[in-house]
């Protein structure tokens, strides 16, 4: 993989289109603000390429979303709306109904991929290792799921992204504590065992597994202000796994996002154990596009820059 230069492979992509194209950021969501520093970036970038491009905030000021699709003129949509409204299929939706390509995944394996739940559960169905998992309720018994899942705990929202509203626990009080904290982002907690071990992830870009990146961060896991702050985080091309083992890990990310419908781009999390397996935690089917995120960062490191990516991505929305 470090000898892979995808502007040679992927030269057929990187032309640069004639179409008008709407870069989708903003909405409504809790990870708006990341959402608005993505879509700056990728804006920025096609229209340093030549790509015909302009911004559009959706839902700013409290502005009909639908009503804002409908009155842009575009041909394209480079879709960089993080988390609910913009990740979870609803987007999607309305530009299959107006026939505005898109980039990025379909409705449904949007949907899946922003419900964790959903996407465990086909993952098992599957066969792709996941860490075990319960949901939780008001009326769950902690001590109980605790002795049942084993400790310690990582607790999450089912339907958002980039890191909120996420705990890792160590004891049956601590969860109940953090249950209460997730429920403030979602309707639907969920708890799973936590893996101790290296955390990586794996881009995915035109069915290619791009360059897998370990993490390493001062804070306990890798949260919000590690993914999109930090100056301190540590992002590693270089580990102690093998050849073989690293294209297992690739293989691994490819087929758990092929399973789930997934296409053109995205990204899978993972934590590799002591024994040297394999855990996935979950999908992005909108990654983050910032200075800080990891497929421009992965992509650079196989040959293609930022900018590239975007043209690339772009295509491969024309190409349907």
């Amino acid at each position: 993989m470090k000898s892979m230069n995808l502007a040679t492979r992927w030269a057929d992509l990187l032309h640069i289109p004639k179409a008008c194209v709407a870069v989708i950021y903003g909405g409504t969501s809790a990870e708006r603000e990341i959402s608005l520093m993505s879509g700056q970036q990728v804006l920025e970038h096609l229209l340093a390429a030549g790509v015909n491009a302009f911004g559009l905030d959706l839902g700013v000021d409290g502005q009909d979303q639908v009503a804002q699709l409908q009155q842009a003129h575009m041909d394209v949509a480079f879709i960089i709306v993080h988390g609910r409204g913009g990740e979870d299929g609803t987007l999607q939706g309305v530009l299959e109904f107006m026939g505005v390509p898109y980039t990025g995944c379909d409705v449904l394996s949007s949907s899946l991929g922003m419900n964790k739940l959903m996407t465990k559960l086909v993952w098992l169905a599957q066969g792709v290792k996941t860490p075990p998992y319960e949901v939780l309720n008001d009326s769950s018994n902690w001590a109980e799921v605790a002795k049942r899942l084993g400790l310690p705990l990582v607790v999450k929202p089912v339907h958002e992204g980039s890191s909120l509203g996420i705990n890792i626990v160590d004891s049956a009080a601590a969860l109940e504590r953090a249950y209460r904290d997730a429920a403030r982002y979602d309707r639907e907690v969920m708890a799973e065992f936590f893996i101790d071990g290296d955390e990586y992830s794996v881009p995915i870009v035109n069915d290619l597994a791009l360059p897998a990146i370990r993490l390493e961060t001062d804070n306990s896991f890798y949260d919000l202000q590690a993914k999109y702050y930090s100056d301190e985080t540590r992002y590693m091309f270089g580990n102690s796994m093998t050849d073989a083992e690293q294209r297992a890990m690739h293989d691994e990310c490819r087929y758990a996002f092929q399973v789930l419908g997934c296409r053109d781009w995205g990204r899978i999390d993972v934590m590799r154990d002591k024994d040297g397996n394999n855990w996935l935690l979950e999908v992005n089917t909108s990654p983050g596009m910032t200075g800080h995120s990891l497929v421009p960062m992965a992509a650079e490191a196989a040959g293609l820059d930022f900018g590239q990516l975007t043209v690339v991505l772009l295509n491969l929305a024309l190409a349907r």
